[in-house]
């Protein structure tokens, strides 16, 4: 068996470890209907299911998408089959990559939001990614309210009102990453921690409550509609690499190409089966 120590090296030249993060993302714009088919094809029967009952395209279209990204960077840092990742789920719906004794321990998470999808992978430690649309018109002063830290909404008190709901996202965004993080979901009150949009890292209310010394946070806009946050637990963070951009769209439909081409729809269509 691998050490789990080791970095492991991504087929389409990305690295991950202890020390080493990757992450991939798609935007929908970007895809053809020829890619859809083959996206699905990578996808467990029980994903392929769930997507079919999706009411709306978009909906299916960017599950499908977070789904096939997320088997496909899997098999990039592994070599396995994109169907063959098994699952576990935590207490509050983390889930976690089911992997032989002994073999390095991945950690993944994904998020989507309108017309976007990304994942992120890494060796042992603890990863959390959220991702946003910034035209989404939140009640931004209401949420923020019932759910931001005191020293949150402060700071977005004094932001003009014309850059107030980006802001909102980027404090959504960190916070979401975080919890997803710790894998605690909704137990996890967003008003106990708080960040500071203009330096890094993460305040906690109770100071026992985590240390924020064993965090690292990136935050950045992957496109002009979309922001993104990244979380990750991790003794040393200064030791920390990460690696960030498109997924390699090419690899990922190349993974469907031992697929039976009864898996395949028509191009551009997803079944409803």
């Amino acid at each position: 068996m691998s050490d789990p120590t080791e970095a492991v090296t991504a087929s389409p030249g990305a690295t991950v470890g202890p020390d080493r993060a990757v992450v991939w993302w798609l935007a929908l714009d970007g895809l053809g209907p020829s890619d859809w088919p083959r996206l699905r094809a990578l996808l467990s029967e029980e994903e392929r299911a769930r997507a079919d009952r999706f009411h709306f395209d978009r909906d299916r279209l960017v599950y499908t998408a977070a789904h096939a990204l997320c088997r496909g960077l899997l098999s990039a840092a592994s070599g396995g089959a994109p169907r063959d990742w098994l699952f576990s789920v935590g207490a509050h719906g983390k889930p976690e990559v089911l992997l032989p004794a002994g073999a390095p321990r991945l950690r993944v998470n994904i998020s989507h939001t309108r017309g976007f999808a990304a994942a992120a992978l890494m060796v042992e430690h603890d990863i959390g990614i959220d991702v946003e649309w910034l035209d989404r018109h939140p009640h931004v002063d209401g949420l923020a309210e019932r759910m931001f830290a005191e020293q949150e909404r402060k700071q977005l008190a004094v932001i003009p009102e014309a850059r107030r709901t980006e802001a909102f996202l980027r404090f959504w965004t960190l916070k979401e990453a975080y919890v997803k993080a710790i894998g605690k979901g909704l137990s996890q009150p967003l008003d106990a921690f708080f960040f500071e949009l203009d330096r890094p890292g993460i305040h906690f209310a109770d100071p026992t409550a985590d240390d924020p010394a064993g965090w690292h946070f990136d935050q950045l806009r992957p496109g002009p509609e979309h922001v993104l946050a990244l979380a990750i637990r991790h003794p040393a963070p200064a030791r920390l690499a990460v690696e960030t951009g498109p997924a390699p769209l090419p690899y990922l439909v190349s993974l469907a190409a031992d697929f039976t081409a009864s898996d395949e729809e028509e191009p551009g269509r997803m079944s409803r089966r």
